[in-house]
């Protein structure tokens, strides 16, 4: 038997013990040991992959959704407004926040139309749910035209601590102009 035929045999029979290993299913075994060994989190979610993808779909993000409806609907907006808030929780929605702009111009004519009411919703959603709207949107006619984002939180969070700066700034400034003031009436009341 030559050098060659003796490697090739050694080579086969570890794949011959890798597939009995297979089939007795102790190939695993130091994962499975691992696995068992690991720490169950507390907060994990457990269950078969349908609870655990229901789970994560429960989370809710923010999002703005901003809808411009059809001119004529400014005086009954009420039945436009409750079909898209229905929209909106059926697909698993909670709005928390609802601003009405009223009828404003138009950058460009949408439809034959100048004008639009605009109605901006901030609303918390399932990850999925964005898709389920735009759908929905699309096919309902009291709609021009609808945007759906989700807002830079980093962003605004930022833009509050600044604007917090700023008006605690401006007090400082306003505090000295108003004891300045009560000394030149002091010293006017002394003369």
């Amino acid at each position: 038997m030559s050098a060659r035929s003796a490697q090739t045999g050694a080579v086969q029979d570890d794949g011959e013990e890798h597939s009995e290993a297979v089939q007795d299913g102790t190939v695993n075994e130091p994962r499975r040991r691992q696995r068992s060994n690991a720490s169950v989190s507390d907060g994990g979610v457990d269950g078969s992959a349908d609870e655990q993808a229901n789970a994560v779909r429960g989370s809710l993000n923010q999002y703005e959704v901003a809808v411009l409806y059809h001119p004529d609907l400014e005086i009954d907006l009420e039945k436009a407004s409750k079909k898209v808030e229905t929209i909106i929780t059926e697909s698993g929605g909670k709005i928390t926040k609802t601003d009405n702009w009223g009828k404003r111009k138009l950058a460009y004519p949408i439809n034959k139309q100048e004008f639009a009411v605009y109605v901006f919703y901030t609303v918390e959603l399932p990850a999925d749910a964005p898709a389920k709207i735009d759908q929905a949107f699309n096919i309902t006619d009291e709609i021009i035209r609808f945007m759906v984002t989700r807002p830079d939180l980093k962003a605004a969070a930022k833009a509050q601590a600044l604007k917090a700066e700023k008006a605690k700034k401006a007090a400082e400034r306003a505090e000295p102009q108003e004891s300045d003031e009560e000394s030149e009436q002091a010293a006017d009341s002394t003369q």
